[in-house]
């Protein structure tokens, strides 16, 4: 079964005081966003996923889309009804099943998105809630004052929430009413005025929605408890001969000579793809891709980092920060630490200000100190997702 999931991103989200959108606020690391998105992305059964951004974001998506090619890039409208009509718009014509779900929701565990799949199958529509658990009361505003006017039930009252699950046929129309004029809160609401029964699938408490700044720094302070930090190192080094590109982090560096090896020998990026690779136990840049293997002859080695990445991430880890070590007599490489730090950084998915490169020289000492040779070290600090497993 083909199933899509759209990402409501479009809004600005004011209402959490922040001089950006609300979905490209960090939570240990990764942003709002980027935690919804990889959480359907990662989901076996979904079959692709449409992200809709704030114009102003399409033509400059965040780095860390590109890891994912089920991933696909829409402009947002100026309403959550908008986006969400936007990217269904350019649904696949075997899209059957589509969920809906809020940005704003980074914490939506797999068996969630699993359930509103089944039922939206089995229904036609679903959407995620949790019963109230408080005693309800209806009030009346006055000015200033709130009185009681009485006490609702609660046992038939649920807080909605996403993912919002439906078969295309029930999306279709609910999408059609909303642009007819309808308003709704949400796509169940556009359904149900469409006259469709919407059914319940158990909801999750912890897949909250972060709308204020308490909600962000409540969500922050649960991280920042529940990620537990991976370390890992990596060492490379190359010889130096005439005849090849010097190419460190990507930069090719003129000079009279280039580092010798397989690929194009880029010392940093495989000293970080080790790290990274070995923060997460997965192995080393030569097991996944051996000097044997002629796919990786005069590779980019900066393409082997973002495919260690991508695997790092399937893995269920996110990248905290990199510090590199490079080691050589020469050339000079401070000229060249910006644009090193700025490729090193887009291929592991984070901001060059949790990139470190330093360069230094081995004072004439061995191969490195006597320029036969340059290399370099690394250390990773990655923190295992937190992927909101329902017991």
């Amino acid at each position: 079964m083909h199933v899509t999931a759209i990402i409501a991103a479009g809004g600005a989200g004011r209402r959490i005081g922040a001089a950006r959108p609300k979905q490209l606020l960090e939570i240990a690391g990764r942003t709002i966003l980027q935690r919804s998105v990889e959480a359907f992305a990662r989901h076996s059964r979904i079959t692709d996923v449409i992200v809709a951004l704030p114009a102003e974001l399409v033509a400059n998506p965040p780095d860390w889309v590109d890891r994912w090619a089920k991933v696909r890039i829409v402009a947002g409208g100026a309403t959550r009804q908008a986006s969400v009509a936007a990217a269904f718009d350019i649904l696949a014509p075997l899209a059957e099943v589509i969920l809906v779900h809020d940005a704003a929701r980074p914490f939506v565990s797999e068996q969630l998105i699993t359930r509103c799949i089944e039922a939206a199958g089995a229904h036609g529509g679903a959407i995620a809630a949790v019963p109230v658990r408080d005693t309800v009361k209806q009030v009346i505003m006055a000015g200033d004052e709130r009185t009681i006017a009485g006490t609702i039930p609660r046992e038939s009252i649920y807080l909605a929430q996403t993912p919002q699950a439906f078969r295309r046929d029930v999306l279709t129309k609910a999408v059609a009413f909303g642009r007819s004029g309808a308003d709704g809160t949400d796509e169940a609401a556009l359904a149900e005025l469409a006259g469709y029964r919407v059914h319940i699938v158990e909801g999750d408490i912890e897949n909250v929605k972060i709308t204020t700044p308490e909600d962000l720094e409540r969500a922050r302070r649960r991280e920042a408890q529940s990620a537990p930090g991976r370390v890992g190192t990596g060492y490379d080094l190359h010889r130096l001969v005439e005849g090849r590109a010097l190419v460190i982090g990507g930069v090719t560096i003129p000079f009279e000579k280039g580092a010798f090896g397989h690929s194009d020998a880029d010392v940093a990026c495989h000293a970080a793809t080790d790290a990274v690779l070995g923060a997460a136990a997965l192995g080393d840049i030569g097991g996944h891709f051996p000097d044997t293997d002629p796919r990786w002859k005069g590779a980019s080695s900066l393409d082997l980092l973002r495919q260690s990445v991508s695997l790092v991430v399937d893995a269920g880890f996110g990248i905290e920060n990199l510090d590199v070590v490079i080691v050589l007599e020469r050339p000079k490489i401070a000229p060249h630490v910006p644009g090193i730090r700025a490729n090193l950084a887009a291929a592991l998915g984070i901001s060059p200000e949790r990139v470190s490169v330093k360069g230094k020289t081995n004072e004439g000492v061995d191969a490195v100190g006597r320029g036969e040779a340059i290399a370099a070290h690394a250390v990773a600090l990655l923190t295992q997702f937190v992927l909101c497993s329902e017991s």
